[in-house]
C-alpha cells in the first residue's frame, strides 16, 4: 500500500471512500512493514501482516490469519496475481467449502496482470518461462475457483483470453474503474509546480507523469522530442518543453534518460521534476498543453485518466487499454508505441488549430464523467458483485 507504487494502492484508495458511502465496510489487507512511515497519514482501515519476504513476496501470518478472520467477510478481493496473497486466499476459500464454513464470495482482480504482452516482451523471456510454469502449477486453479474475474475495462478482459491455454474463469466481469473528481484548479496549484519545475509563469509544456521505467515508454518520449526540437526551424524558447514527472530518476534506466537529454543539449527543455503530489501534481497537470505516454503496456492509466478530468487531452499509445474511449470520443490522439508513430501523433497535435484543440478539452473532461468517474464504476462493481 506504499502511495510511491501507484496503481492498486491508489485504486484502493479512490474506491473505497466510494464503498463506504453506499454502506459496505471495507478493509485492506496487506503484507508491508507495519512501521511504514507512510502509515502515519492513512485513512483506509488497513491489517498489515508484512514485512513479506522474497519476489513472491511470502507472509508466514497471512493463512492463519486467513483462517480465523475469512468467515467474518462477505466479500473477499485479491488484487493482483503471480503472488502467495493469490494462493493463499484460494487455498483458504478452498478450505472453508470443503468444510462447509461460512464462506465469502471469491473475486480475482488481475489488473492487468493476464496481459499477453508480460509474455512476448523481449526483455522478459525468463521471466515469461517462469509464468508459464507458475500458470499451470498455481495461478490457473487459482483463476478458476474464483466466483469471477473482475476487468477494469473490456480491452483488459478481452486481451485475457489470449495469453494461457486452460484459462477458464467461472465469470468474467467488465466492472469498470474510475478515479474520484480532481479538485478545482488553484492559483496555488500552479505557483507549486512552477517552483518544483523551474518554468516560466505562462511557459507552455507536455507532460508525462509516471512511473520512469521502461514500460511506460519515455526513452522513445524523449528521442522524439529531442529530435523534433532539434529539427524545428522555430526559436528554441518559443517551443514547449517537456515535463517528465515520476519517480525511478536513480536507476540505470533514469541516468540512460538523462544521458539522452544532455547528448540533445536540451537540459533546459526537458525537465525532470521528481515525483509531483498534492498542489504541485495538480498544477502540472492544469497547466499542460497535453499528457503524453507512450507505454508498452498499461491497464488503465490512473494518470491518464486524471488528466481528462482536469480537462487536459492526451496523446498516448494504443497499449493503454482505455485507448478505445478516448478515441471514440475525440478526448487525445492514439499512437502505436513506437517512436515514429509518436512523431505522427505530435505533428497532428501541432496541425490543430485552436479551437480544435479547445474542443478537444472539452471532449476530455465529458470523457472522463461519462467512463471514469469513481462513483459510476462504484456502482457499476457493486452491482456486478450482488
Amino acid at each position: 500500500m506504499n502511495p510511491i507504487t501507484g496503481g492498486v494502492s491508489q485504486a484502493l484508495r479512490n474506491s473505497i471512500p466510494e464503498w463506504d458511502k453506499h454502506g459496505h465496510q471495507s478493509q485492506v489487507l496487506c503484507f508491508d512493514d507495519p512501521d511504514s512511515e507512510f502509515f502515519k497519514n492513512e485513512n483506509l482501515s488497513i491489517i498489515s501482516l508484512g514485512p513479506a519476504k522474497s519476489s513472491w513476496q511470502y507472509a508466514s501470518k497471512l493463512m492463519p490469519w486467513l483462517m480465523s478472520n475469512l468467515s467474518n467477510y462477505d466479500v473477499v478481493i485479491v488484487e493482483g496475481i503471480w503472488q502467495y496473497h493469490s494462493f493463499a486466499v484460494s487455498k483458504a476459500i478452498r478450505k472453508l467449502r470443503l468444510s462447509n464454513a461460512k464462506c465469502p464470495k471469491f473475486f480475482i482482480m488481475p489488473h492487468g496482470m493476464l496481459d499477453p504482452y508480460f509474455q512476448k516482451a523481449e526483455s522478459r523471456k525468463l521471466k515469461a518461462i517462469r509464468n508459464e510454469i507458475y500458470w499451470r502449477l498455481i495461478e490457473s486453479k487459482n483463476i478458476k475457483q474464483a466466483d469471477a474475474v473482475l476487468f477494469t475495462c473490456e480491452e483488459e478482459l478481452l486481451l485475457a483470453r489470449q495469453t494461457f491455454k486452460g484459462y477458464q474463469p467461472q465469470k468474467e466481469i467488465n466492472v469498470g474503474f474510475g478515479i474520484p473528481a480532481v479538485p478545482a484548479y488553484t492559483n496555488a496549484m500552479k505557483e507549486s509546480f512552477l517552483a518544483i519545475s523551474h518554468l516560466a509563469q505562462n511557459e507552455k509544456y507536455f507532460l508525462f507523469l509516471s512511473r520512469i521505467h521502461p514500460k511506460k515508454g519515455a526513452d522513445i518520449l524523449i528521442d522524439v522530442y529531442g529530435q523534433w526540437i532539434k529539427n524545428s526551424t522555430s526559436p528554441i524558447d518559443q517551443l514547449p518543453s517537456l515535463i517528465v514527472a515520476g519517480p525511478g530518476l536513480e536507476t540505470d534506466y533514469g541516468q540512460k534518460l538523462l544521458d539522452s537529454v544532455a547528448a540533445y543539449g536540451l537540459n533546459s527543455k526537458i525537465v525532470f521534476t521528481g515525483m509531483l503530489s498534492k498542489d504541485s501534481k495538480w498544477g502540472a497537470f492544469y497547466g499542460s498543453e497535453a499528457y503524453v505516454l507512450c507505454s508498452h503496456q498499461e491497464n488503465f492509466g490512473i494518470s491518464v485518466v486524471e488528466s481528462l478530468a482536469c480537462a487536459k487531452p492526451v496523446i498516448i499509445s494504443d497499449q493503454i487499454n482505455i485507448w478505445r474511449e478516448i478515441d471514440h470520443e475525440g478526448a487525445g490522439i492514439i499512437c502505436k508505441d513506437d517512436a515514429e508513430s509518436l512523431k505522427l501523433a505530435f505533428q497532428k497535435w501541432f496541425d490543430l488549430s485552436n479551437e480544435q484543440k479547445k474542443q478537444m478539452n472539452e471532449n476530455a473532461a465529458k470523457t472522463y464523467l461519462k467512463y471514469f468517474h469513481v462513483a459510476a464504476a462504484t456502482q457499476k462493481m457493486i452491482d456486478s458483485i450482488r
